[in-house]
């Protein structure tokens, strides 16, 4: 498969390698944070730069509608089906993580469209953004709900649930902090504010930039993806004890989620490059954003689940065939 023979998703490989042999290998950590603000600062420049030359169209704003629609739909149904088997708590935390999405693996995304010659749209970027905080949001609200709805004598069901929630609030929960520190979270910030100097800049900005976001990117995309394959092997041996109901929600959920895109893309003639970014997006899961708030907001789930599920299983399973195989049945798709 040409995903293989590429030196960035190689360099992934030889992480998990280096940690499944117990390797002392290491990134420090302050290097690993400079490369994802790295990476997220390159490809908002890229997607500002893109949006220069294509304005605001009536595509972006369809693009930009399907990811936040997606975003909302995706910790909805999956809730609403993980509730079922495991408890409410871990299933709005798991539903949360695998409504956002993982921005390693959108880079990635982005870097494989580039390798095809596969054109897409600067607007995706903010798309990214947008998706993140929803999964966030409504976890958080779903948790307080069930919070209250414990502590009542009358049983709420998960929609009724998320309506108390919204109305009434939960203990120690704050929508307008929420979504504060969702859009104002530093890397989201950064991805945005770099794509608004690449809009302002436009082509005589992306003629200055050209060293630091295109000829850099790709050596520092292998080299940050050699430190995900670390993390992602450390990760590995906790799938063991996971209930095999969740290994296989980790397994087909995104490639579920990237069919919903896909039918949503065609339905509304998205171009092939975009279509492909909206399947990883809603194929992906977070294993930064949602488990940093997660966390502290619903101390109850067990972070084993979320985090094992999305960077042990998922994330490299994006990354070594979700990317290509996407590519591929959305070019299949086109005709």
């Amino acid at each position: 498969m040409q995903t293989l023979t590429d030196p960035a998703i190689l360099f992934f490989v030889f992480g998990v390698f280096a940690g499944l042999v117990k390797s002392n290998l290491e990134i420090p950590a302050p290097i690993a944070r400079f490369l994802s603000l790295y990476l997220l600062m390159a490809l908002g420049l890229k997607g500002g730069f893109a949006l220069a030359q294509s304005g605001l169209t009536v595509q972006v704003a369809t693009g930009l509608g399907l990811a936040i629609g997606l975003a909302v739909a995706v910790p909805i149904v999956g809730y609403l089906l993980l509730s079922r088997f495991i408890p409410r708590f871990d299933a709005a935390a798991v539903a949360a993580t695998y409504g956002s999405v993982s921005a390693v693996t959108f880079i990635t995304a982005t870097a494989h469209l580039d390798n095809q010659g596969i054109a897409y749209g600067g607007h995706m970027a903010a798309a990214m953004a947008l998706m993140e905080s929803p999964a966030i949001i409504l976890a958080v609200l779903m948790a307080n709900a069930l919070r209250r709805s414990q502590a009542a004598p009358v049983r709420v069901g998960p929609a009724g649930a998320a309506l108390l929630a919204l109305h009434g609030g939960g203990q120690g929960f704050s929508l307008p902090k929420v979504l504060h520190e969702s859009f104002t979270d530093g890397a989201q910030l950064l991805l945005l504010g770099a794509m608004a100097v690449g809009l302002l800049t436009g082509e005589a900005g992306q003629q200055a930039m050209q060293p630091f976001s295109g000829d850099l990117f790709k050596g520092m995309l292998a080299f940050f993806l050699l430190d995900m394959g670390l993390s992602a092997a450390r990760n590995l041996p906790g799938l063991r004890s996971q209930p095999p109901l969740l290994i296989a929600y980790g397994l087909l959920a995104p490639p579920v989620h990237a069919g919903a895109a896909l039918l949503l893309a065609a339905g509304v003639g998205l171009p092939l490059g975009d279509t492909v970014l909206l399947m990883v997006l809603a194929a992906s899961a977070s294993y930064i954003a949602v488990p940093a708030v997660v966390r502290y907001a619903i101390p109850e789930a067990n972070p084993s689940l979320y985090v094992g599920l999305s960077l042990g299983l998922t994330f490299p399973l994006n990354i070594l065939l979700g990317i290509s195989g996407y590519t591929q049945v959305a070019v299949w798709a086109a005709g």
